[in-house]
C-alpha cells in the first residue's frame, strides 16, 4: 500500500468475506498482535453484516506515520477502529474482487487458531492464579489458625498473669499485716495487753470469734475449751476443726466441735521456746484460706514469744523492785530535823537504776543527808549504787565529813569500776547548830528554803564526778539553815528533760519549792508530793527520779 488511504466498496456478502479475509492478511503483514486482530476482525463482521443488511459500505483502510493503522467503515451506522502495527504495511493488496473466498476461509481460521492459543494459554494462567490463590487461602487460614492459637495463648498468659498478680497482692498485703501486728505485739512488755490486742487485730477480717487461752491459766480450766484446742496445746501442732476437711499446709485435721459445730475452729499454738497457750479462731466464712493459713501460724509463734518475753520483763521487773526497795532507806527520826523522801523509777525498762538517797545519824549525833546517781541504769547500777552506799556509811562511822567522805568514794570507784561514774551530795546537819555543812562530786545543786519562804540554789562549784581518771580532793561548804529552814537535794531525773535544758528544771524547781504552803510544810510527806506534782507535769520520764527534802527545827 503506498497511498495513504484505500477504500473498498462492500456490496455482496462475498466482497465482505473477501475484504475480511484480506484485511485479516494485511494486519498480519503489519504485525498487529493476533488477539488485537481477532477483536477487530470480529467487530467488523458484525458491521459488515449490520452494513450488507442496510444496502452496503465502503471499508477505508489508513496508514498513519506515527504507526497508527485506522479503519473505518461507513454505511448508515459509522465504525471506527485505530490499531497499532509494529511493522511496515506492504504495497497495495489486490481488491477484495480479487481474493479467492476459500483462502478467505481458511485465513479467518488463523485468527481463530490464535485467539484459542492465546484462550489457552490464558486457561493455564488462570489456572495457575487459581492454584496459586487456592495455596494463598490454605496460607490464610493456617495464619488465621495461628493468629487464633495465639491470641488463646495470649488471653492464658494474661489469665495467668492477672492471677500471680491477685497471688502476690494477697501475698504482700498478708506479709504487711504480719509485719504491723508483730510490731503492735512487740512494742509492749505486759502480756495482759498483748492478749488483750490479738482479738482487736484478727477480728473480723481473719476470724469471726477470738479466744486466748494460756495453759497456766487457772482461771478457765481445759473442760471448758474445745477439744482442738487441748489437743494443740497438748502436742504443740496445729489443729483444724470443722464439718470438713480444711486440707490446710501444716494443719491436722480433726472432727467439728461440739462448741463450734457448723463453723470450722483453728487452733494455733502460741509457740516461743515453749508453748506459752493456744489462739482459737472461728472461720470468718465457710473456711480458712490456705494462704491465710500460714500467715496466722507465724504470727501465732511470734505472738507466743511476745507473750514468753513479757513474762521474763515482768518476773525481772519484780525482782529488780524487790532489789531495788531493799537499797532505799528507812529515814530516820532524829530530833531537830524532819526527813521526807521520794523514789519514782523510770517509766521505762526494767524500773531499776543508780540513783538512791540515804540519811542515817553519826557517831557524834549529827545527821547525813546523802543523795547519789550512778550513771547508766539497770542491774549493774544498782549494784554499784549498793557499793557506794555501803561505802559511805563505812566512811562516815569513821568519822569523816561530806568532803572526805566524797573522796575516799572517788578513789574506790577509780580503782574497782574505772568505767562507771557517779555523782553524790553530801548534807551534815547537827543538832542546835543552823549551819549546815554540804560537799558535793558533780550532782545538781540543792535547792534551800529559809523559814520566811526566801529560796537560794547552792550552786557553789561542785567537785569532779565520782570515778573521774584523776585524782581530786573535795571541798566543803557551809549554808545557814535556821530553824524552820527547807533543803531540797535530789537527782537530775526531777529536773532534767530533752525538751529543756537542766537550769530550766532547777529554776521550776525553786519556784515549787518558794510556793509551799504553811499546811503543806506542816507535813513533810505532803511537802514532797506537792513538789513532785508540778515538776512531773507529765506521767512519761526516763530516767529515774530521787527527791529528800529536809527540814530543820527547834527541837
Amino acid at each position: 500500500m503506498t497511498a495513504a488511504r484505500d477504500t473498498w466498496t462492500i456490496a455482496s456478502a462475498a466482497d465482505a468475506a473477501r475484504a475480511r479475509a484480506r484485511l485479516a492478511r494485511l494486519l498480519a503483514d503489519a504485525g498487529v498482535p493476533a488477539l488485537d486482530r481477532a477483536r477487530c476482525l470480529s467487530a467488523l463482521g458484525v458491521r459488515l453484516r449490520r452494513a450488507l443488511a442496510a444496502g452496503g459500505a465502503e471499508l477505508a483502510v489508513t496508514a498513519g506515520p506515527d504507526g497508527r493503522l485506522g479503519i473505518a467503515l461507513g454505511g448508515p451506522e459509522p465504525w471506527r477502529h485505530t490499531l497499532h502495527r509494529t511493522g511496515a504495511v506492504p504495497g497495495p493488496p489486490p481488491g477484495p474482487q480479487d481474493a479467492p473466498l476459500a483462502e478467505a476461509l481458511l485465513s479467518a481460521d488463523e485468527d481463530t487458531a490464535a485467539v484459542l492459543t492465546s484462550l489457552s494459554e490464558t486457561e493455564e494462567l488462570l489456572r495457575l492464579h487459581r492454584e496459586e490463590l487456592h495455596q494463598t487461602n490454605q496460607g490464610v487460614l493456617a495464619l488465621h489458625a495461628e493468629l487464633e492459637a495465639a491470641a488463646l495463648a495470649q488471653r492464658d498468659l494474661l489469665d495467668a498473669e492477672r492471677a500471680a498478680r491477685a497471688e502476690a497482692e494477697n501475698a504482700r498485703r498478708l506479709l504487711t499485716f504480719l509485719t504491723d501486728a508483730s510490731a503492735v505485739l512487740h512494742a509492749s512488755l505486759d502480756h495482759e495487753d498483748i492478749l488483750r490486742r490479738l482479738p482487736e487485730l484478727l477480728v473480723p477480717e481473719y476470724a469471726r470469734h477470738v479466744d486466748v487461752w494460756l495453759v497456766d491459766d487457772e482461771r478457765t480450766p481445759p473442760g471448758d475449751r474445745a477439744a482442738a484446742t487441748v489437743t494443740a496445746a497438748r502436742t504443740g501442732r496445729p489443729q483444724h476443726a470443722g464439718p470438713h476437711p480444711g486440707g490446710l499446709p501444716g494443719v491436722d485435721d480433726l472432727p467439728a466441735s461440739a462448741l463450734s459445730p457448723d463453723r470450722p475452729l483453728l487452733c494455733l499454738p502460741l509457740g516461743g521456746r515453749t508453748v506459752q497457750g493456744v489462739l482459737t479462731l472461728a472461720a470468718p466464712g465457710e473456711r480458712f484460706d490456705p494462704d491465710t493459713t500460714v500467715m496466722l501460724l507465724e504470727l501465732a509463734r511470734r505472738a507466743g514469744i511476745a507473750l514468753e518475753n513479757a513474762r521474763q520483763y515482768e518476773q525481772h521487773r519484780d525482782v529488780a523492785e524487790a532489789l531495788q526497795r531493799a537499797q532505799l532507806t528507812k529515814l530516820p527520826t532524829v530530833p531537830g530535823l524532819d526527813l521526807a523522801a521520794r523514789y519514782l523509777p523510770a517509766t521505762h525498762g526494767l524500773n531499776i537504776g543508780g540513783d538512791w538517797y540515804d540519811a542515817f545519824s553519826q557517831p557524834d549525833g549529827s545527821v547525813l543527808a546523802v543523795i547519789g546517781d550512778v550513771t547508766g541504769h539497770g542491774l549493774r547500777a544498782a549494784v554499784i549504787m549498793g557499793q557506794l552506799r555501803t561505802a559511805l556509811r563505812a566512811y562516815a562511822v569513821e568519822g569523816n565529813g561530806p568532803a572526805r567522805i566524797l573522796t575516799l568514794l572517788h578513789r574506790m570507784l577509780r580503782h574497782q569500776q574505772p568505767e562507771l561514774y557517779a555523782t553524790c551530795a553530801i548534807a551534815r546537819f547537827t543538832p542546835g547548830e543552823p549551819e549546815v555543812v554540804w560537799a558535793a562530786a558533780g550532782h545538781p545543786p540543792a535547792v534551800a528554803r529559809g523559814p520566811r519562804g526566801e529560796v537560794r540554789v547552792l550552786d557553789a562549784k561542785p567537785g569532779i564526778m565520782l570515778g573521774v581518771p584523776l585524782p581530786y580532793e573535795y571541798e566543803e561548804h557551809t549554808v545557814e539553815l535556821p530553824a524552820g529552814s527547807v533543803l531540797a537535794l535530789y537527782t537530775d531525773g526531777l529536773v532534767e528533760r530533752r525538751t529543756a535544758g537542766i537550769d530550766a528544771g532547777i529554776d521550776r524547781l525553786a519556784r515549787a519549792v518558794q510556793v509551799l504552803g504553811a499546811a503543806e510544810l506542816a507535813e513533810l510527806d505532803t511537802a514532797a508530793d506537792a513538789l513532785l506534782k508540778p515538776m512531773l507535769h507529765d506521767s512519761e520520764h526516763d530516767d529515774d527520779i530521787c527527791l529528800l527534802l529536809c527540814r530543820t527545827t527547834s527541837g
